[in-house]
């Protein structure tokens, strides 16, 4: 496209990236003026720098955006961009769809005060995820793109999480989850609630890793999408003027008389994914600045959630998993999304001990836990990370919180004897069905893998799940609604044995 000598539509937003180049954060700058704007939204970009005259277009290509004219007078460039296709501009006059708005009432003040249930011994439950019908999936893509108002976002996914919790009911869960079915996934989607961050994605971050092509190459080999991955990125100081999870505890206690659970992502899993050199450095001086906004906003958060009834709130870790067993390879895991380099294992696992400790600093032990896996974004056992507890369990133990719930199923995860190491306050729980397997585990075996829980730690302290969620990305679930809710019934059907 050549340049022009002036743009022939107004922009509805301008800013100018000075000297940055694509590599160096304009990308995430673009990003964070364009994902507002509602379809059909034009942005001016100004720039000084000659190689984003290559660059931008082809990322406009590349995000389906319409590049619709450049201007360059000297080293100055303007180059005006349309979100989606300039045919999806609206008529003046005619509302936009904005999926920035909440559209659905508060449901704090209606909560209802029943009493939070107690979980019984052998308690079963589902980790988390549960995959979302595809058009569940389309209403979420719809979302981000701003093609769906929030309201009907919302009333989509009261209807998935509704399905969800049949089954979970079905299998004869003692706990259930909504299924994360208004998320992305396990944990980026705290950039769609949180104040000053957003969602980016994949495609927009690859300039910023040291090696992009291999980085491509790896999401490739892991059957992961990455132009419909996103990922957080902070560009001011963090605050929540919504909640993160709390609303999905009030819509599950709605529908069910079941006790829930919810997951949080963890303090530690988010400050590694959140802290990137050339972005969130903008806002805070240091990772440890960021992670101090995110300790306050997740204990804001766990108070919310806890006062809206649920009987568990489970903080994700599996990051701690990549700190041990993937540090001495100096490999990036996307398990975790942790773009940003990290110190050395021993001061990362007192930085992520440090951290959870603050957040759970003063809540009811008994309803907080941790989560810790190898990773869960492809059914492919051989690509995930492998090794025991050993390194894990003197920072685990550290953590004041009530409950475990660990992968133990897969044999990537060493023998369940090992985590006699923990607190023995603290209930443990264990996977005993592995998520990445289609075949359904024998009630046999399944019932041999809690005799041996129950040998080690007692029926009071023991509790049941698969190793990991069912769908941790919503675009790449790991087994089927069908699989997942047959998984779960053969647990329950196993743990039965035992209630009697």
């Amino acid at each position: 496209m050549q340049a022009v000598s002036r743009h022939e539509h107004s922009p509805d937003v301008s800013f100018d990236g000075g000297d940055l180049d694509c590599g160096n954060g304009l990308l995430l700058l673009i990003r964070k003026h364009i994902d507002p704007l509602p379809r059909g939204g034009l942005l001016e970009i100004q720039s000084r720098e000659i190689s984003v005259d290559e660059d931008l277009p082809a990322w406009c290509r590349l995000t389906g955006n319409e590049l619709l004219s450049w201007t360059c007078h000297g080293a100055q460039r303007s180059f005006l961009v349309c979100k989606g296709a300039l045919a999806e501009r609206q008529a003046p006059g005619q509302a936009p769809v904005d999926a920035r708005v909440e559209g659905a009432p508060a449901r704090q003040a209606e909560r209802q005060r029943r009493p939070v249930a107690a979980l019984p011994p052998l308690a079963v439950t589902g980790m988390g995820s549960w995959p979302r019908p595809r058009w569940m999936i389309d209403a979420m893509h719809a979302h981000v793109q701003g093609r769906l108002a929030e309201a009907a976002f919302q009333e989509t996914a009261d209807d998935a999480v509704r399905l969800a919790i049949a089954a979970q009911e079905k299998a004869g869960v003692d706990m259930v989850t909504d299924g994360e079915q208004r998320r992305d996934s396990y944990a980026s989607f705290v950039a769609s609630r949180l104040d000053n961050c957003q969602l980016i994605p994949l495609t927009d971050l690859l300039p910023l890793v040291d090696d992009p092509e291999a980085f491509a190459a790896e999401l490739r080999a892991l059957d992961i999408p990455a132009g419909d991955v996103r990922h957080p990125a902070v560009f001011g100081r963090l605050a929540r003027s919504r909640p993160l999870v709390a609303h999905e505890v009030d819509f599950a206690r709605s529908i069910t008389d079941k006790p829930v659970k919810v997951a949080l992502p963890g303090p530690y899993l988010l400050t590694r994914t959140m802290w990137m050199e050339c972005i969130s450095d903008r806002a805070y001086d240091n990772r440890e600045a960021l992670a101090a906004d995110i300790v306050r906003v997740l204990r804001e958060e766990l108070a919310e959630a806890l006062d809206a009834g649920a009987t568990l709130v489970q903080l994700d870790e599996p990051v701690l998993s990549e700190v041990v067993f993937a540090g001495a390879k100096n490999k990036r895991s996307f398990m975790c999304g942790a773009l940003s380099e990290s110190l050395a294992p021993a001061d990362e696992l007192a930085f992520a001990r440090d951290l959870l400790n603050a957040v759970l600093d003063g809540m009811p032990q008994e309803r907080t836990a941790l989560h810790v896996c190898r990773g869960n974004w492809t059914p492919d056992e051989s690509v995930a990370l492998s090794g025991d507890y050993a390194p894990l369990l003197p920072t685990l133990a550290q953590v004041r919180v009530g409950a475990y719930l660990l992968e133990m199923c897969t044999p990537r995860a060493g023998d369940v004897a090992m985590l006699g190491a923990l607190p023995d306050h603290a209930r443990i729980g264990i996977g005993v069905v592995n998520q990445k397997d289609p075949a359904i585990e024998a009630e046999a075996e399944v019932a041999s893998r809690i005799e041996r829980g129950i040998q080690l730690f007692g029926r009071d302290r023991l509790l049941l799940h698969p190793d990991c969620g069912f769908a941790t990305f919503a675009d790449n679930p790991i087994c089927s609604a069908g699989i997942a809710q047959q998984k779960l019934a053969v647990i329950a059907r196993a743990a039965s044995r035992f209630k009697r």
